[in-house]
């Protein structure tokens, strides 16, 4: 179990990497294909639009291949779409290759969710889960930093082609390591689709979409703040930002024992925290020390919400989970672009370079109303809904001989 839970981790930290690192490298891409830093910028755009589009339909489309075929197919897209963006000759090429590289992401994550939960037992499940989370914020310590000074030095494209042999480890790691895990009767497309429609399941994406949306209202414009108004140099904001990382690390590792044992009091926590934290910034920001205190707990509380959030829509999707838990990422990704758009919304309107923290803090608490009429509106309060996950998982990989069991959700 630990080593398989390390090969998931490997595949996050692939992910991670790739998915920040070209933020890093923005102006040498845009030297190296000739254009501009802006329009370099889209090819962020089109990995998140790959994201959100390939998270429902690739796990819709492979609805009845075992998990394990399914973790190693998507890590060898994965492995091609990174070849591609370190090959491509022109923008159009790169534009399509960051696509490619970005539909395999939610997938990845969601199946991977679901592969850990059903690792341990069932008390454990949220732990297991985080753990494997804990890949993506460790590539926000180590991945991003290094793959944005190897562009650096080597040229963009070294770092991409790190990113591929990344891919590699982690497509060995997993055919060595997860064990094979059946799908029976009750997989299939329809079964996925159906668990979609589930309101829980349906409240439980919004919460995402709304609530950290806040984190990236404030994270999408943490690098300038930091330069106009703390007063840090650029060559330190790399730093800075792998404090933010050192944050998220510590909340993962910390998210999955309380997820485990109260799903919704942690949700409920982390979106209030979160709201608090991002208040909080707008005043400390002009402060070094303070500043740099609160965006190590805005990372915390950030990644405090993603284990309960996840291991939420596995269990109110009932025996056909995985679909569900890809599209939490599809919502990540679209809290990503809406909260960056509304930060930017917000200091375009001359409210001031600290003011996305304001819009972040609504943004959680809008978020965390939308988690609280879940809480209301849900009536099936017994214990700890992680444990749901491995009923609805085990029922899910029934054979198509046994009997149909109704998993309590």
């Amino acid at each position: 179990m630990p080593l398989a839970l390390l090969a998931l981790a490997v595949v996050a930290f692939g992910i991670g990497t790739t998915e920040f690192a070209t933020m890093g490298l923005l102006p040498q891409i845009a030297d190296g294909i000739g254009v501009s830093v802006p329009h370099a910028g889209n090819l962020v755009s089109a990995y998140a639009l790959g994201v959100v589009v390939g998270a429902p339909v690739l796990t819709g489309i492979c609805a009845r291949v075992p998990h394990k075929r399914l973790l190693l197919l998507l890590s060898g897209l994965f492995v091609i779409g990174n070849i591609a963006s370190a090959l491509a000759p022109n923008f159009g090429l790169l534009f399509a290759a960051r696509f490619l590289a970005g539909l395999p992401h939610g997938a990845l994550f969601g199946v991977g969710a679901v592969v850990a939960s059903r690792l341990v037992a069932p008390d454990r499940a949220a732990r297991a889960v985080s753990k494997m989370f804990l890949g993506l914020t460790v590539a926000n310590i180590i991945g991003v930093p290094a793959g944005t000074a190897l562009g650096q030095q080597l040229g963009w494209r070294s770092a991409y082609a790190a990113v591929a042999v990344i891919g590699v480890v982690a497509l060995a790691a997993l055919a060595a390591f997860v064990p094979h895990q059946p799908r029976g009767q009750q997989a299939g497309i329809r079964h996925e689709v159906r668990a979609m429609a589930n309101r829980q399941v349906v409240i439980g994406l919004a919460t995402a979409v709304v609530g950290f949306g806040g984190f990236f209202a404030v994270y999408s414009y943490l690098v300038p703040m930091l330069t106009h108004l703390t007063g840090i140099s650029d060559t330190s904001t790399t730093l800075v930002l792998a404090l933010y990382g050192v944050g998220m690390t510590a909340g993962t590792l910390i998210a999955g024992p309380l997820t485990d044992r109260a799903l919704r009091p942690t949700l409920y926590a982390g979106l209030a925290l979160l709201a608090a934290g991002l208040v909080t910034f707008y005043f400390t920001v002009h402060s070094t020390v303070p500043a740099l205190v609160t965006i190590t707990f805005i990372g915390a509380m950030g990644a405090l919400i993603t284990t309960p959030v996840q291991m939420l829509l596995m269990a109110k999707a009932k025996n056909a989970p995985t679909m569900a838990a890809a599209s939490n990422h599809s919502a990540f990704n679209l809290a990503n672009a809406g909260g960056a758009w509304l930060g930017g919304l917000a200091i375009s309107a001359g409210w001031g370079w600290a003011s996305p923290n304001l819009v972040g803090a609504a943004l959680a608490v809008a978020g965390l109303g939308l988690a609280f009429m879940g809480g209301f509106m849900d009536r099936g309060g017994r214990g700890s809904e992680s444990s749901e996950v491995i009923t609805s998982s085990a029922a899910e990989a029934l054979p198509e001989a046994a009997p149909t069991t109704s998993a309590k959700g």
